[in-house]
């Protein structure tokens, strides 16, 4: 159930393990792999499309629905496919660059809609990076409607010509600008109950949506959604800290600890299987972090958190005797277990930059102490996110009144919303706590960032999925 590799939203790359190769950011595709039971990836088994495959129980046939859509303003059909025996369209719809000021631009965002019937619930889904189309099995549960979402400036979704350089129009408010557009022109043709549903990163935009056009949403599924909102200067990350003091037992703590550190201890010896590692899949560091060193050292930093969000107290029997263990097992088992390589390849404009730019800029970050590695380090400032992104991307200031804000809505005014969290997932150290306004949160002991739903217990996760049909009107 829980994939090989997962995309990290710290590390910004791919961190398993079974595995540790960079792709792009946060973990879209590894969380919903992981959280198969309400919002992980389906196996959707596209065929070619049949020339009039029937669009549901209202009786609108394909053709028919396609020119519903095709007479949306905005909207552009790019192809359709037949996936488990309905259509699947391929569109893209003409957004805003900057939702403040209209008549200034607009881009092209990328989007699926798997369409069943008009009078279904419809799934809005936002992994919050890249285009993700696979059906979720909540999609599933509801017998549902699902409309896929990528995010502005990420692949496909990035305004081109200087537009697409001017990286202060990714925002957390224009976003959920983009999705308040895109519901309101979808529910003339999907008049069902409408769900936002997302993980990780995907969770977070789901619930800004919520907090900035609460009238679009009959309710909205967050799972692992990380609310880095201790205050407004990203100064203080004692609640992090107190995670890696507590989480697991101290005896995998310390070797953790260990083994990181004795990753820049033997530096000298570590980095020329770096280089040689990177020059086999190759990987450059030129762009974005500079050197291979950087990236070597950026990568011994994330080590932990990696091991805590992708793997867990099972796990720790394999950490190996950092004194004792070979330059080659120590090396192996850290690139198994959370260090991430940080390549050009999956940084910048190219992947996980987008992201990077919004941790400095809004979302926040973890900057932990890690004092186990004091004397070690050559680059301070290094696990700072604009440490990773190209000269053109950086320059943004960090203001944290907007996740403040969306904090307090949540906590008090929030209606119809459920928050799944993982006892030993760094990222949900910080959790929104809903209102109690027919919200709820549950908490997957001994979890971490890409199995929580499946370690759930079977109670409580039948009572997630109660509620969740209820707002959907699902008997």
């Amino acid at each position: 159930m829980i994939g090989d590799t997962v995309r990290d939203r710290e590390t910004g790359r791919t961190s398993g393990i079974k595995g540790a190769r960079g792709v792009s950011a946060l973990l879209c595709a590894g969380v919903l792999a992981g959280s198969a039971v309400l919002v992980g990836a389906a196996p959707a088994g596209a065929v070619p499309a049949a020339a009039r495959t029937p669009a549901g129980a209202t009786g609108v046939r394909a053709d028919d629905f396609r020119e519903r859509l095709e007479s949306i303003p905005g909207m552009t059909v790019t192809g359709v496919e037949d996936v488990r025996g309905h259509p699947q369209y391929s569109l893209t719809f003409a957004q805003p660059v900057d939702h403040r000021d209209p008549g200034a631009g607009t881009f092209t965002q990328r989007l699926t809609l798997w369409h069943k019937a008009t009078d279904k619930p419809t799934v809005l889904f936002t992994p919050g990076y890249d285009l993700f189309t696979e059906v979720t099995p909540l999609t599933d549960i509801l017998d549902a409607n699902q409309v896929s979402l990528e995010h502005r400036y990420f692949e496909g979704s990035r305004p081109s010509g200087p537009a697409g350089d001017d990286w202060s129009k990714l925002t957390v408010q224009q976003e959920a600008a983009d999705e308040h557009r895109l519901t309101q022109a979808l529910r003339g043709v999907e008049k069902g109950k409408w769900i936002g549903v997302g993980a990780s990163k995907g969770g977070m935009t789901a619930t800004y949506h919520e907090r900035y056009y609460p009238d679009d949403l009959d309710g909205v599924v967050a799972v692992v959604a990380p609310n880095d909102v201790d205050n407004v200067d990203n100064k203080d990350d004692r609640t992090y800290e107190r995670f890696f003091r507590t989480v697991g037992t101290r005896e995998c703590r310390d070797a953790l600890n260990a083994v990181q550190r004795e990753m820049l201890v033997r530096r000298d010896r570590m980095l020329p299987k770096f280089e040689a590692e990177a020059k086999k899949e190759g990987a450059t560091f030129e762009e974005s972090l500079g050197t291979a060193d950087r990236a070597y050292e950026r990568g011994v930093l994330e080590q932990v958190w990696g091991f805590w969000q992708s793997g867990g107290i099972d796990n720790c029997p394999t950490v190996p005797d950092a004194k004792r263990a070979s330059d080659d097992e120590l090396y192996s088992w850290s690139r198994k277990n959370g260090m991430g390589m940080f390549q050009d390849e999956v940084l910048g404009t190219h992947g996980g930059g987008p992201h990077d730019r919004q941790a400095a800029t809004q979302l926040g970050w973890a900057d932990l102490k890690l004092d186990h590695l004091d004397g070690l380090r050559r680059y301070p400032g290094l696990r700072h996110p604009e440490s990773s992104l190209p000269a053109a991307m950086r320059g943004g200031t960090y203001e944290g009144r907007t996740v403040a804000d969306v904090d307090r809505w949540v906590r008090t005014k929030g209606e119809r919303m459920l928050f799944i969290y993982a006892e030993n997932d760094p990222w949900s150290a910080e959790k929104f706590t809903p209102s109690k306004r027919d919200s709820y949160r549950y908490l997957a002991p001994g979890a971490n960032h890409v199995n929580a739903i499946e370690k759930l217990p079977p109670a409580q996760l039948a009572e997630a999925v109660a509620h969740v049909k209820r707002w959907a009107d699902v008997k």
